[in-house]
This record gives C-alpha cells, structure tokens and sequence, in this order.
C-alpha cells in the first residue's frame, strides 16, 4: 500500500506534514519564475532559486540513504560541492522541480515504513561529533531544519529578483 492510500497519525504524521509544508513554502517561492530568473546569482555566493532547489532535493535523497543503510549508503553517491547550488548548462526549473517532487514522494513513502528508532554511526567528517549516531527521527527532523533553512534562503533570492515574497 502506497502512503497515498495509507493514512498516518501520531509522530509520523506530524513529521511528514511539517516537511512536507516546508517543501511547499520553497516550491511556492519559485513559482512563476522563468529559467533564466532560476538560474539569476543575485548576491555575491554561488546561490540561485533553482540551485537551492536542486540541493534540497539531493540533500533529502542522501539522507534517506543513510536512514535506510547508514554512512556507506549515504556515501554511495559523489556529491556535486560546487554544482548542486547553481543550475547547469541544460538544466531548466521544470525539471529542477520534478526531482524534487520524485525525491519528495520516495522520502514520503520511506517515512511510512521506517523505524524512527534505528541508528546508524554518522559518516566522518568535520561538521559531525565523532562516533555520534543519528536515528531515523534525527534524521528526518535535520531534513526539516534543512528545507527550511532554505526555503527562508529562497525567499530572500526570490524578493531580490523581482520584489515576490513567499510570505508577508
């Protein structure tokens, strides 16, 4: 049975609606942007719209990994430092937006079957307390605090580049 057909309550509910709104407000903020405006550097960093889009998005996808098979899964895909914040020759907003809605819909479906007490070590690096481990939970509340650090990064670009605000 697909979450769509499954109805969740208690924490894994509330974990998932709370991400999921968070994914709303990023994807709001982008709304009725051409690509050029996507791809727009209004400051002096690397960030654009559909940069911070593409990141949420392989952010999210690489921590499902770990909640399923820890660091070496998490691991197992290179990670695109210098790209996953800009668009790329031939990336476009469209289909920016739908590997973010494909990812969306496979972190919805994990948050239905995972057990929110499994662990695994963190992978080495300096940003994690040494031989800390993360549970699923941990993991899902990091994507939250994640999606929505971004999309406040997001409204900032947005107003930057033609005065829309997400809220307000």
């Amino acid at each position: 049975m697909s979450i769509s057909q499954q109805v969740l309550t208690g924490e894994r509910a509330d974990l998932l609606a709370t991400l999921r709104r968070h994914r709303g407000f990023l994807r709001q903020t982008v709304d009725g942007l051409t690509d050029e405006q996507a791809a727009f550097r209004s400051t002096v960093s690397e960030l654009c719209l559909g940069g911070l889009i593409k990141h949420v998005a392989l952010t999210e996808e690489g921590w499902m990994r770990f909640a399923v098979g820890g660091a070496e899964a998490m691991q197992s895909q290179p990670v695109d430092w210098d790209g996953q914040f800009r668009m790329r020759e031939g990336e476009t907003l469209a289909g920016l937006l739908d590997e973010f809605d494909r990812v969306a819909r496979a972190t919805d479906e994990l948050v239905a079957t995972l057990d929110l007490d499994a662990a695994h070590p963190l992978p080495v690096a300096p940003w994690f307390e040494p031989g800390a481990s993360w549970s699923v939970r941990r993991v899902l509340l990091h994507l939250i605090a994640e999606t929505s650090q971004h999309a406040g990064h997001a409204d900032i670009l947005r107003e930057s580049i033609d005065g829309a605000k997400t809220m307000g």
